[in-house]
């Protein structure tokens, strides 16, 4: 951490440097991680915030924590030099970018899919949507002014906002 909080691009780091950089053996390192792929993985995971605990008590309710999640997750990276460069970084690295992608963005759309499929369930979405593009719907907004919008706001009601424009066309009955 120490290493990219410096700015210490990915293509620079080595087992060598890290193992410097901590006061340890090279050997210390390579006992815990194969190599320094494995390592930037953990470092990302470690980075990540834990998953929200849901409410349970409406698919809105608990769409609007997961959203919110997202939401702050998305200012953190904002403000944080060593998130957005990680991140940047990662994504030049398929190896990289596939364990990401399976530990920690796809467990988290399948909970978005869990909390939806629920929601058709028990009447609260329609049963003929798209899970998957729903889903797509609900995290998109978050994920376009965080990414590609830094100067739009990510105000504090903007996942109620989100989740309830949406929601409003899917309900069962809407037009």
């Amino acid at each position: 951490m120490k290493l990219l909080e410096d700015g210490v691009p990915l293509a620079e780091l080595s087992i060598e440097r890290v193992a410097r950089t901590a006061g340890v053996g090279k050997a210390t390192i390579y006992r815990r991680w194969a190599g320094k792929e494995e390592l930037f993985v953990d470092v990302l995971r470690a980075a990540e915030p834990a998953d929200p605990v849901l409410p349970g008590t409406s698919m809105r309710d608990d769409l609007v924590v997961l959203l919110e999640a997202l939401r702050r997750h998305g200012l953190r990276k904002r403000s944080s030099a060593i998130l957005y460069n990680v991140h940047a970084q990662m994504k030049s690295s398929p190896k990289l970018w596939a364990v990401y992608h399976a530990t920690v963005i796809e467990p988290r759309r399948r909970t978005t899919s869990d909390v939806l499929r629920r929601g058709q369930e028990n009447g609260e979405l329609r049963a003929d949507v798209d899970i998957e593009l729903v889903s797509d719907l609900f995290t998109g907004p978050i994920l376009v002014r965080t990414v590609m919008r830094p100067d739009a706001t990510l105000d504090d009601d903007l996942p109620e906002r989100i989740v309830d424009t949406v929601l409003e066309g899917l309900r069962p009955g809407a037009a």
